[in-house]
């Protein structure tokens, strides 16, 4: 079983860098450094790939933090609408996801309306090939700082429970979802783990999706495929853990992650259905 620690923190003065704060940091800096050579290597704008992964990610932190807010804690935003406001707090992939192209298609509605819809795919394209390089960064960050547990378990790649503050700290996630009495006595507890869903992702995604995607990248693929296959790629391996999780809100046994990762699942299966399909002629 892996070992509990506390999240890593550096004071600098008055402010505390977290670990979390700056892996997070660190992922945005190489997704966005990934798309501009990206562009590069293919044959765009390599400061235009740079300015839409600029759109996307600020989109991205605002309709994350939107859609977790509405979708999970729908009653706290209607005893504290300033809730809407804190967008560092409560965010979510998949609104993250939304998010994101929702500021592609922004920056190619402001920016370059011109560009036709063939090159406008490209660039998508090339913003959806680093997403696997920096989900791994951001998935390490969310595993330093144990943000997404899951139930206890005796699986041996869970987080160790043999600490006190590894008991309370699992002991306070299941209080908070009204599930105390479903733990083990503390020496049983003691020799078990629980589930850490960022750390499964980080390592599903470190060692399936991107070998995977340097895989694919071996030879030309349509403007539009990467996108496709993180989706069909990330959102099983998601929906699955999703089960996992203690005090996540759930409307009809699943969670607003797994909903939005069947939409996610079936626009993919759309595309891949709408290319398929013969290309129309005109009659002699």
């Amino acid at each position: 079983m892996i070992p509990f620690f506390e999240q890593p923190t550096l004071p600098l003065g008055p402010v505390t860098l977290h670990a979390f704060g700056a892996l997070v940091g660190a992922a945005l800096i190489a997704g966005s450094a990934i798309v501009v050579r990206r562009c590069r290597a293919t044959g765009l704008d390599p400061e235009r790939g740079g300015d839409m992964a600029i759109y996307a990610i600020v989109a991205g932190f605002v309709a994350a933090h939107l859609y977790a807010v509405f979708a999970y804690y729908p009653r706290d935003v209607l005893r504290d609408p300033l809730l809407l406001l804190k967008v560092w707090e409560n965010i979510s992939s998949f609104g993250g996801f939304v998010g994101g192209i929702f500021g592609v298609w922004l920056f190619f509605r402001v920016r370059t309306p011109g560009l036709s819809g063939g090159e406008k795919w490209k660039y998508f394209d090339a913003a959806a090939f680093a997403m696997p390089f920096a989900w791994t960064i951001g998935r390490l960050a969310c595993t330093v700082a144990h943000d997404h547990p899951g139930t206890v378990t005796t699986f041996p790649l869970g987080v160790s429970l043999a600490s006190p503050e590894a008991r309370a700290y699992i002991a306070s996630y299941y209080e908070a979802a009204g599930r105390l009495a479903e733990l083990p006595p503390p020496e049983q507890l003691a020799r078990m783990a629980f589930h850490d869903l960022g750390w499964y992702e980080f390592l599903y995604t470190l060692f399936v999706m991107v070998p995977a995607f340097l895989l694919l990248d071996r030879k030309a693929r349509q403007p539009g495929f990467y996108a496709i296959a993180f989706l069909f790629l990330y959102v099983p391996a998601r929906f699955a853990l999703d089960f996992l999780r203690i005090a996540d809100v759930r409307y009809f046994g699943l969670t607003p992650a797994q909903y939005a990762g069947i939409a996610g699942l079936a626009a993919a299966a759309v595309a891949v259905a709408l290319r398929r399909l013969p290309t129309s002629r005109s009659a002699p």
